[in-house]
């Protein structure tokens, strides 16, 4: 009787828990995650490099002969013979004729003057964390400050869900509101790719527990936050190892991290 008793409890208990939790209210906000992509291939490590050389040396002795080495081979033969007088040649026509070793001498002095691009830029001497000409070989992801709660943080650009929008199309006006319309970038998709939720501090707490955050991914095609008319919020273009020092919320980190490539 007793067993019954308790067994019937337990499910009065759930039921109420389960018709509590169908009653909570949630506000839907969408979130932007923005990329800079890299700008250029990654610097090879030593061992990277080794490996790069061994391969280039494996190719450049089973390649052929291109045009040009042929050339300058049978020149280099046809000259021997008319050193050695076993040929005759028109002094007239050689002195305008232009060799394979006319080329590669006019090739070898281009090269030297060559220079390579530099892989740092002024901003990144500056450290100046507002511009995405910088880090060129790292992906930069676009934090903004925005106010949660009495308190600004930098977050990713988001806000919350109006009636009748789509959630990707919370994300686009979310994104246009925050950062301005110089701001360019491809969304990835419809569909979310990450998920944070939270719930209000008790005493803020009106018809909402909390918010639930669908986050978007987006790379950027031109542009930067806010214009010359409209300067944007106070903005940052980190990249991943710098996030954790900014995101001070550790469960947002952390649901963060998990969509980061």
């Amino acid at each position: 009787m007793l067993r019954r008793f308790v067994q019937v409890g337990a499910r009065q208990a759930t039921r109420a828990q389960s018709t509590a939790a169908a009653q909570e209210k949630w506000d839907l906000y969408a979130g932007v995650l923005v990329e800079r992509l890299p700008v250029v291939s990654k610097s090879l490590s030593p061992v990277e490099q080794q490996f790069q050389d061994l391969l280039w040396r494996v190719e450049y002795e089973n390649s052929l002969k291109s045009d040009h080495e042929l050339k300058n081979e049978r020149e280099l033969a046809q000259a021997k013979l008319i050193k050695q007088g076993k040929v005759q040649v028109d002094l007239d026509d050689s002195m305008t004729k232009q060799t394979a070793q006319d080329l590669k001498d006019a090739y070898v002095e281009e090269l030297k003057k060559f220079q390579l691009g530099s892989r740092t830029t002024p901003d990144d001497a500056a450290k100046k964390t507002s511009s995405t000409d910088r880090c060129l070989e790292d992906t930069l992801y676009l934090l903004v400050q925005q106010k949660l709660g009495q308190e600004q943080h930098m977050i990713l650009p988001q806000g919350k869900r109006q009636d009748g929008e789509s959630m990707r199309q919370t994300a686009e006006r979310v994104l246009r509101e925050q950062c301005g319309d110089d701001l360019q970038v491809l969304f990835y998709g419809n569909a979310p790719v990450g998920f944070h939720k939270y719930k209000y501090p008790s005493n803020q707490r009106a018809e909402s527990v909390g918010a639930k955050v669908f986050f978007y991914r987006a790379s950027l095609r031109t542009g930067n936050v806010g214009d010359k008319k409209t300067p944007g919020p106070k903005y940052e273009w980190l990249p991943k190892d710098a996030l954790d020092g900014k995101l001070t919320n550790v469960a947002y980190a952390d649901s963060i991290k998990k969509f980061l490539l």
